[in-house]
């Protein structure tokens, strides 16, 4: 097998086994990224003389036999909106300085830092993280590898699309309405947003810092909670985290599923599937159901939340303006500066009534799982859309198109995953949506590797890296 095609867990065992290095894995995945650039545009920065320097380092770790942790020597790729030493970052923006070297980690990338992982390049994101898709003034289109025509989503669109076309087995996103589980539902990917405080982040002043987790992209769900074990390790850096709980995000993930009573909600909010979407969705959960789960289908589980919440999203937005010299809004993504100046004009009032209806649609979510413990959606309403789909528009919009599934989770902070589920007629993949209660990460990720051991992906991901490697 070529080791692009390894995931991270196979990786540290041939490490261990001394059946291939770091430097001989990361020297492949850094060929492979500048061959794929040009069609996928997944990276602002490929970050090669460090890589090289890391992998020496890690190899001789290796054989020592001092590795850091099992993802020491494991190539991973930062998206452009979490700090990073030694970089700019720009969040997909030509309003930030790219001369502005940052000094310190964020507390994720730090951890990953430590434990020896390969941090080789910064991935693309739409401007500020503000869609569901991956494009912006700064580097243009980023593709979906099973199509180039299509989008990966976002806004961990280049991360999803490096992950999925081999360039590196695993990536660190951030999801705020979505931004991991999109692009992992189109790109045919495991993503997980932990829940809200679960893994410690700075800087986090955003408006939008109560939504946003950071998370693993991965083509594994054994990778995935590693990466979880690292990012989940504490930071006193971050006022709004958890305390540490020690928690081996491993253990017991292969216990199976049966006996767990889970909700299987088609609309959730009132969102609608496309027809292909339900049929592969209801074929996943029959796969729940014949794994020993008690699935009970439930109708809307909340009111659209389009009503309550579109000042709240445009009010962030009219925040993030305001920092931005006006000499440079002309640099901005014309939707998000639409977006944006609408949320100058939104009140204190209207924020704060949005604020309350928050509070209690956690509430309301916190009493579901007193009887469920998970809750199965469709990741998304359709397929990936075309790169060049304007977003929030008619063609597709972020509350009927883009986040009525996902971004629920964000507002009360629950942790969910997407996990493919199947492939469309037109070849693109399709995910499913697992909820659990908060802090309950660890009964999502064993129902996830419960279902994906019955409905394996790897070997259609792997032909896609395949196909990625011939071209």
């Amino acid at each position: 097998m070529s080791v692009l095609n390894m995931t991270a867990t196979e990786l540290s065992k041939a490490y261990s086994e001394q059946t291939a290095s770091p430097l001989e894995v990361t020297n492949q995945v850094l060929s492979h990224v500048a061959k794929l650039e040009p069609d996928l545009n997944a990276f602002r920065v490929i970050d090669t003389e460090t890589a090289i320097t890391q992998a020496k380092r890690s190899e001789a770790r290796w054989e020592k036999g001092v590795p850091l942790s099992p993802l020491d020597g494991i190539p991973i790729s930062i998206k452009d909106i979490v700090a990073v030493k030694g970089h700019a970052c720009l969040s997909g923006s030509k309003t930030n300085d790219p001369d502005l070297v940052l000094e310190q980690d964020c507390p994720s990338v730090a951890r990953l830092r430590e434990s020896g992982a390969i941090l080789f390049g910064l991935t693309h994101t739409p401007e500020f993280g503000w869609k569901g898709i991956t494009d912006s003034p700064l580097h243009g289109y980023t593709r979906n590898p099973w199509n180039t025509k299509h989008s990966p989503g976002g806004s961990s669109g280049g991360a999803a699309a490096a992950v999925a076309s081999g360039s590196g087995p695993l990536a660190l996103g951030t999801d705020g309405g979505g931004s991991v589980r999109i692009p992992s539902s189109y790109c045919g990917l495991y993503g997980i947003k932990p829940t809200f405080g679960r893994v410690p982040h700075t800087p986090n002043e955003s408006p939008y810092a109560t939504l946003v987790s950071n998370g693993p992209l991965s083509r594994s769900v054994q990778d995935a909670a590693l990466m979880l074990n690292v990012m989940a390790q504490p930071d006193a850096r971050d006022w709004y985290a958890a305390a540490d709980q020690k928690l081996d995000f491993t253990k017991g993930i292969n216990g199976g599923i049966e006996g767990m009573k889970i909700a299987y909600s088609p609309t959730l909010g009132g969102a609608t599937p496309s027809s292909e979407v339900s049929e592969i969705i209801d074929s996943a959960v029959d796969k729940f159901r014949g794994l020993g789960a008690n699935i009970t289908l439930v109708d809307d589980v909340f009111p659209p939340l389009r009503p309550l919440f579109e000042d709240y999203w445009k009010a962030g937005f009219g925040y993030i303006l305001k920092q931005i010299p006006r000499r440079k809004w002309a640099d901005l993504d014309p939707g998000f500066l639409a977006l944006a100046e609408q949320g100058l004009s939104v009140s204190l009032g209207s924020y704060y009534a949005a604020h309350s209806e928050r509070v209690r649609l956690g509430g309301k979510m916190g009493q579901f799982f007193t009887q469920y413990d998970l809750l199965l959606t469709p990741t998304m309403p359709s397929t990936s859309p075309l790169a060049e789909t304007v977003y929030h528009t008619d063609d597709y919009d972020r509350w009927d198109d883009a986040t009525p599934y996902t971004v629920p989770f964000n507002l009360t902070g629950h942790p969910a995953a997407s996990i493919p589920a199947g492939i469309s007629t037109s070849g693109l993949p399709i995910g499913l949506q697992i909820v659990g209660a908060r802090y309950d990460e660890p009964t999502i990720l064993k129902a996830s590797r419960a279902f994906e051991a019955a409905m394996p992906f790897d070997a259609a991901l792997k032909d896609l890296i395949e196909r990625m490697e011939d071209r």
